[in-house]
């Protein structure tokens, strides 16, 4: 009976040995066969690109004028409401003129009398012409006649300057608007004594439509898109007449386009930046002088651009940047890549690969460089239009 007992025990043990083996050898088969991890990818396109620079600035006014007396006198009238838009050669403020009035009548009664004596020479010097072929005068006198006829004449002249200037001094009486604008605060009021020419403006007005925007970048980044200029990889949209977009400062984009005006050379001391200066519709007025902006500014485009997800990009120690292709034996291929800049979500690549390869952007935890993958294409669903802005 003892016999029997470990006679089964052993056979128990030796069937609970070959099915353990047959389970691990099962397992080992099942490892061998399984099919090589999925690799999503996407087929990397050429394209053109434009490379956009997004630039800080402030809005200036078009034209501004300060709005000053040319004559003296009292103020009697305010003819113009603070903030509102006045057109050139409106009328703004009215002077007490009853002095230019004056003034203006003496001149014209002086010029009437400068005009008699011209007449009244003119007459006496004809007359003696006239007799001086018979000898009833001498050339003396009529040498004093004619003497006295050109003095007359510039008695004339200059009485019609002193109207002249008398009637200008008449119409500065009534100060005018020099530009189109926006008029801001007076800074007198009806019974305020103003002198020709004074120092203190009486108001500003200020052109806003259309409106300056200055902005600034810097001098590095400005000589780094010129050496790309040069080397040919990049070619230029415009001479300084580029299209320029804008960002207001609740992030909002605003809805006019401006244009590219010029570019300043000089250097800032303080800032080591350089100056650009766009042109904007403001027909709204949404923009004001001293608003801070962000515009965006396309500077260069390039024809056969490759842009891929940042996701796609690993880093080595040593910083340098690499990506999985497929190769034509699906297997996974290692590149070393060079990345210029980021555009959104997305590397401006410029070597490193090239217009039809797998590139690699999904299940990449799951794959090892020179394994074989299962090709998975998801280029339609990835693709997406990149953010074309050069920070």
């Amino acid at each position: 009976m003892r016999h029997s007992t470990q006679s089964l025990l052993l056979l128990l043990a030796a069937s609970l040995l070959l099915s353990a083996c047959g389970q691990q050898q099962g397992s080992a088969q099942g490892v061998g066969q399984r099919p090589p991890p999925q690799a999503g990818f996407i087929t990397v396109k050429e394209r053109p690109f434009t490379l956009v620079t997004e630039l800080p600035g402030r809005t200036s006014p078009y034209q501004i004028a300060e709005v000053r007396p040319q004559v003296t006198g009292l103020i009697e009238e305010r003819l113009f409401k603070e903030g509102e838009i006045v057109e050139a050669g409106q009328a703004l403020y009215q002077i007490d003129d009853k002095r230019y009035r004056a003034a203006l009548a003496s001149a014209e009664a002086e010029l009437a009398n400068a005009r008699a004596n011209r007449d009244k020479a003119g007459l006496t010097a004809k007359r003696y012409e006239s007799l001086i072929s018979n000898g009833a005068v001498s050339q003396q006198t009529v040498d004093e006649a004619r003497t006295t006829l050109s003095a007359n004449n510039a008695q004339v002249a200059s009485a019609e300057a002193s109207l002249e200037s008398a009637r200008i001094d008449l119409d500065y009486a009534t100060i005018r608007a020099p530009i189109n604008g926006r008029i801001g605060r007076s800074s007198v009021t009806a019974g305020a004594l103003v002198t020709a020419n004074q120092t203190t403006a009486l108001a500003t007005i200020r052109q806003l439509d259309p409106i300056y925007v200055d902005l600034t970048q810097s001098y590095d980044d400005l000589q780094q898109l010129r050496a790309a200029m040069v080397s040919d990889p990049l070619e230029t949209v415009g001479d300084d007449r580029a299209p320029v977009t804008l960002e207001q400062q609740d992030g909002t984009p605003y809805p006019h386009e401006g244009t590219l005006q010029f570019s300043e050379f000089s250097v800032g001391e303080a800032t080591g930046s350089v100056t650009l200066r766009a042109l904007v519709p403001n027909p709204e007025s949404a923009l004001l002088p001293g608003m801070f902006v962000r515009a965006r500014l396309p500077q260069a485009k390039r024809k056969n651009a490759i842009l891929i997800p940042q996701k796609a990009i690993a880093r080595e120690p040593n910083g340098q940047a690499t990506a999985l292709v497929i190769s034509d034996g699906d297997t996974a291929e290692k590149r070393n890549i060079t990345t210029e800049q980021a555009v959104g979500n997305q590397w401006l690549i410029s070597s490193g690969l090239k217009d039809g390869d797998r590139l690699i952007i999904d299940g990449l935890q799951k794959i090892r460089a020179g394994n074989p993958v299962t090709p998975v294409d998801t280029t339609n669903e990835k693709t997406a239009s990149p953010d074309a802005t050069q920070g």
